[in-house]
């Protein structure tokens, strides 16, 4: 891996990426459910709602939910897996991971689930232990993507699948320069009024733009030893979810 890497439009070294990925948590954990509501208008939850439709788990099987923030794919898994089954929920990220928490025991969603903070790209768990394992909006913070697509395909059982979910390149050409206009001026204004944080949210923004696009991601998906890699477009192409399965 090089010793630089890419933090937004920023070049950094890459050593120092994941505690500046963290700090961008650290400060907007608290305001990051209502900031997606407003930010999508509410189209997150249709993202996320079809993502869960794609898991192909039935109940008492085990699911994996990573950088999975605020729990919202987790708490769709444990009722897909049910009592017998179980889910962990992890995140690099501390003040994340505690709200996620706190949000999944308010909505009663307990027994089956358990908190691990852990960095995606080494995750500690035995080689083939979940049927499932999901990232959503996550994996653009990581650092190094493709040792994280190979933890992650690690962990798989034969017959499990990956669902990745983030956003991704517009393939509507007329959308594009809305899309843009939106990022870089309405997001920085949104996260300083409601978040009191214009620079995290513009370099959210920035990091969509330097995630791969669906092909180059499908292609690292095969790469990091999946197969039957594919993607669905959603809103013209502004968010894709990627599927690989291991067989």
């Amino acid at each position: 891996m090089s010793d630089t890497t890419h933090f937004g439009f920023q070049t950094v070294a890459t050593a120092e990426k994941a505690g500046r990925v963290r700090q961008v948590f650290d400060s907007v954990a608290d305001r990051y459910d209502l900031m997606n509501d407003l930010m999508s208008g509410g189209l997150h939850r249709l993202w996320k709602r079809f993502a869960l439709t794609r898991t192909g788990l039935r109940p008492g099987q085990t699911a994996l939910d990573v950088a999975g923030g605020t729990g919202d794919i987790t708490a769709g898994l444990c009722r897909q897996v049910g009592r017998d089954g179980r889910v962990v929920l992890t995140d690099i990220n501390a003040a994340m991971l505690a709200n996620g928490r706190r949000r999944l025991v308010d909505r009663g969603i307990v027994g089956n689930v358990a908190y691990v903070q852990a960095d995606a790209e080494r995750l500690p768990f035995a080689p083939e232990s979940f049927h499932c394992v999901s990232i959503a909006f996550g994996l653009r913070n990581v650092t190094d993507k493709a040792a994280a697509l190979r933890s992650m395909a690690r962990v798989l059982r034969p017959g499990g699948r990956l669902l990745v979910l983030e956003f991704s390149k517009p393939a509507l050409p007329l959308l594009e320069p809305v899309y843009d206009a939106y990022s870089f001026r309405v997001l920085p204004w949104l996260g300083s009024v409601v978040a009191g944080d214009a620079a995290s949210y513009r370099y959210l923004a920035e990091s969509i733009r330097m995630h791969p696009d669906q092909e180059t991601l499908r292609q690292m998906m095969g790469d990091a030893g999946l197969e039957d890699c594919r993607f669905h477009n959603l809103s013209g192409g502004i968010v894709a979810l990627h599927l690989g399965f291991r067989y």
